[in-house]
């Protein structure tokens, strides 16, 4: 089996397809990886094979006029968050598909798995006469917005000279337990989450004071959104003097947007997530998928800060699931996060429903018991 695993150049996304990617090649499949030259980098450093396709978008402007609007739209519009994101998720398959068809061909793919927002995927699948995978990387944000995603993408579909795309793919391969997910555009393929989180450095063990342990961590999106949306430093000023002990885990890069932190907290620099939380107790985070599911492989509860539409989605479910408290989006008052942490601290409710999803993802399939279920849809006929 040939399998292109393909997405545009941001990095959390192709990180959670990371684990099914290896253990296809583990079971002895072909495996590629398919991008935007701006993470060929960055796919590298996973150890997969890459091929580069289509040309880079500047999504970063896209993100940018999203998260931080105009405080008035100008002439009273309404906001467009909506349609930019549908627009930048049409420019970014129009900037990848016709390379993706070509590379396809000349590849002799098999098959075709993308993550939700790399639209290119299920149109070069089509045009391959091949099935496609969606891997989702976080709640399904997109499966009710199918019509107009359709919408957005005809005049692609028209180009390309192909009858109606089914862009939830044949099946949906799922890392969130069933507890925080939605209902799924395609078929569920269950599997067990497997944090990845890009290379780094095993972080030193230290010893434990009896108090409870806080992570905070701010992901790699909203510095590079905005360094106005890295609320980590002021995070921890906030929850400065409260019976805890803080680590905070950056990047390098972030170490600088932290400014002046009390002396009791501890920074710990490119250390996986995965490899922390183990010695944590609680999260406070900025909403990203992957650090929420990376805190429930932990059965950790969370102190959610949102910044980004996405985010105030993931959290919205996780506050739901009651694994969570989240604050209002882009909250830095010290007051609110020092009272949603003494919330976390206090509520025994909180640990057990994060329990409770730990465990439902560790009765999930794991990555390389799906291999089998990508097998059996490359072997049965098209409809």
């Amino acid at each position: 089996m040939r399998v292109i695993f393909t997405t545009w150049a941001w990095p959390s996304h192709l990180y959670a397809m990371v684990p099914l990617a290896w253990a296809c090649r583990a079971a002895g499949h072909d495996v590629l990886v398919a991008t935007q030259p701006a993470l060929l980098d960055t796919v590298r450093r996973t150890g997969l094979p890459v091929a580069p396709v289509g040309h880079d978008v500047d999504a970063l402007a896209a993100f940018r006029d999203i998260a931080l609007p105009p405080a008035e739209p100008a002439g009273g519009a309404k906001p467009r968050g909506g349609p930019r994101v549908l627009g930048l998720f049409a420019a970014l398959a129009e900037s990848m598909v016709d390379d993706l068809i070509a590379l396809g061909r000349t590849w002799q793919a098999d098959l075709v798995v993308y993550e939700p927002t790399a639209m290119a995927g299920p149109l070069a699948a089509a045009a391959l006469g091949v099935p496609a995978v969606r891997h989702l990387y976080g709640t399904d944000l997109l499966g009710a917005a199918g019509p107009f995603l359709a919408e957005a993408l005809d005049p692609l579909r028209r180009k390309l000279g192909l009858d109606d795309v089914d862009l939830s793919g044949v099946a949906t391969v799922d890392p969130c337990p069933a507890g925080l997910q939605v209902p799924v555009a395609s078929r569920r393929v269950p599997m067990r989450y497997t944090p990845f989180n890009g290379p780094g450095t095993f972080p030193r063990p230290s010893a434990r004071s009896g108090r409870p342990r806080v992570c905070v961590t701010w992901g790699t999106t909203p510095a590079r959104v905005d360094r106005r949306l890295f609320l980590a430093g002021e995070v921890t000023r906030a929850i400065a003097g409260l019976d805890v002990d803080v680590v905070v885990a950056v990047t390098s890069a972030q170490r600088e947007l932290l400014g002046d932190l009390p002396r009791e907290a501890c920074v710990v620099e490119s250390a996986p997530l995965h490899l922390l939380l183990p010695e944590c107790d609680l999260v406070v985070g900025h909403g990203g998928a992957g650090t929420i599911l990376t805190a429930l492989a932990n059965g950790l509860p969370m102190l959610l800060i949102p910044c980004l539409p996405d985010h105030v989605r993931h959290s919205a479910r996780a506050g739901e699931s009651g694994a969570a408290v989240v604050l209002p989006a882009r909250c830095d008052d010290a007051e609110p996060i020092r009272n949603g942490l003494t919330e976390l601290l206090a509520t025994p409710a909180h640990h057990t429903a994060a329990e409770r999803l730990r465990r439902e993802l560790a009765e999930q399939p794991t990555p390389a018991q799906v291999v089998g279920e990508l097998e059996g849809l490359v072997a049965a006929p098209i409809a």
